[in-house]
């Protein structure tokens, strides 16, 4: 059974103030499986308060304390692994395997916050004279606001609360309403922990109004934030405008290069693997292929033969290896950026179509032969598509593969160390995957440059954003 969602606010599960839900949507059906309570200004203020409050408690908590509680919640979400990912499959679309891994997934992130607690380092400064200590500390920004996606519900909203949880402050979560039940079932693993009350609120609602009034408030000390880059950038100028902290994981557009000497095999297996995850749904998902000349017919028809064959289906059957899309907005892009690609002179080698007239499935979908005007060469398409264009300069694929103002993720495939070399050095993008899709590891940066964000969520550079640096001189008396 889907469970419906309230909002979660000072340690008490509660519908709306004014008893508004909204529908919640199985994308393999069309089908209403739930509701989500809406969260009104007076739920914001209440939310705001207990923020504070659990604030005021929860930095006095020594890290080793935090330490114990976030490996605890680790070992509860994943004993709920199996029961959570049935929640996600039927409320996001992916296939249940998937959703099961995100959950498991969302225990290691937990584990190594927890170990991040324990390592929030300050320092000793040598003093220039005899008698002066100087300290530097790092202590917790303060209650933060957290938006997060409906495309991984768990795996965004993790990062965000384990980080804050691990520094010691409190956060407000504004879960996606398109899949709200997973994201309830991670705080509920926080608190079944003994995260304390007023540490995590969750609440649902109009993102803008959520967001307009919870960035201004004074209460909130940090922004963080993973979406679409137009809501991103209008997200940092409300907290530019109060200097407010932020971190902001935004969209991408990733090239995918393919070098003459690569294990083409290899390449075929790997990036076609990640492009059609989650229906192409995914931040780092390859989105623009461009394969050597010389192995480009190689290329492409492996990638069609892998797509030909991928099982689409409803998330819960077994044999299901791609999902619907998330909603109907997005088959209807999907529909827009392939009849755009084609009357610009593409060719769909196979796909381009929507699949049946229930739920949202689309066709993995391969096109040759578009011209770099089309849109789905400058826009992030954020589902099934892939785009496969020849090169045959090294300059000249550096260039198309920096062109735009993304720069979240790119990968390379070749055998040679010294193109490696290059093309790592030459990629203007925050990630970069080299011969295998190595990102999104607990511990290893995740974030972008230019369009695509500000700041990272993994690694040790995540809980730096929640700390804030003090520096204390005196002079021993």
């Amino acid at each position: 059974m889907y469970p419906n969602t309230q909002l979660h606010i000072g340690g008490s599960w509660v519908g709306g103030a004014a008893g508004v839900t909204i529908p919640v949507l199985n994308p393999a059906t069309g089908e209403t499986i739930g509701t989500v309570a809406k969260a009104e200004k007076a739920d914001l203020d209440r939310a705001l308060a207990a923020a504070e409050k659990g604030f005021q408690v929860w930095k006095k908590v020594g890290a080793f304390d935090r330490y114990k509680t976030l490996r605890k919640a680790a070992d509860i979400i994943r004993s709920r692994a199996d029961e959570i990912g049935k929640i996600m499959s039927a409320e996001q679309g992916k296939p249940f395997i998937e959703a099961k891994g995100e959950t498991l997934l969302a225990g290691d992130i937990m584990d190594w916050f927890a170990e991040e607690a324990r390592r929030t380092y300050g320092r000793v400064v040598p003093p220039r004279a005899e008698g002066v200590y100087q300290l530097v500390v790092k202590e917790p920004v303060g209650p933060v606001a957290a938006f997060t996606p409906w495309n991984f519900p768990i795996n965004q909203a993790v990062r965000k609360c384990s980080a804050a949880i691990a520094a010691g402050c409190s956060i407000i979560l504004k879960g996606p309403e398109e899949t709200p039940a997973a994201c309830a079932a991670l705080v509920q693993a926080y608190l079944d922990a003994g995260v304390p009350e007023g540490v995590v609120q969750l609440v649902y609602g109009v993102p803008s109004e959520i967001s307009e009034y919870l960035i201004p408030h004074p209460v909130i000390r940090k922004i963080t934030f993973t979406g679409s880059t137009p809501v991103g950038k209008h997200l940092s100028m409300l907290a530019g405008a109060h200097m407010k902290r932020i971190t902001m994981e935004l969209g991408g557009h990733a090239p995918a290069i393919v070098f003459e000497d690569a294990d083409v095999d290899t390449a075929v297996k790997v990036l076609s693997a990640n492009k059609f995850r989650n229906a192409g749904q995914v931040c780092v998902a390859p989105t623009r292929f461009l394969v050597h000349e010389k192995v480009y017919d190689q290329f492409v028809d492996g990638f069609v033969k892998f797509a030909k064959g991928l099982k689409v289906g409803d998330g819960m059957d077994k044999d299901t290896r791609m999902g619907p899309l998330a909603n109907d907005r997005r088959v209807q892009a999907m529909e827009m950026f392939v009849s755009d690609a084609v009357s610009k002179g593409a060719k769909v080698q196979t796909g381009g179509k929507r699949i049946g007239n229930k739920g949202n499935f689309f066709e993995p979908t391969v096109m040759t032969d578009v011209p770099l005007e089309a849109r789905i060469m400058n826009e992030e398409p954020f589902g099934p598509l892939a785009p496969i264009s020849a090169f045959s300069d090294f300059d000249a694929v550096v260039r198309e593969a920096n062109r735009l103002p993304y720069g979240l993720a790119a990968y390379a495939y070749t055998k040679s160390a010294k193109t490696a070399a290059a093309i790592g050095s030459a990629f203007e993008s925050g990630m970069v995957s080299i011969n295998h899709h190595g990102l999104a590891l607990p511990e290893v940066p995740f974030g972008g440059i230019k369009d695509s964000g500000f700041g990272s969520e993994g690694g040790s550079e995540a809980i730096e954003a929640y700390l804030n640096t003090k520096f204390i001189t005196q002079v021993g008396l």
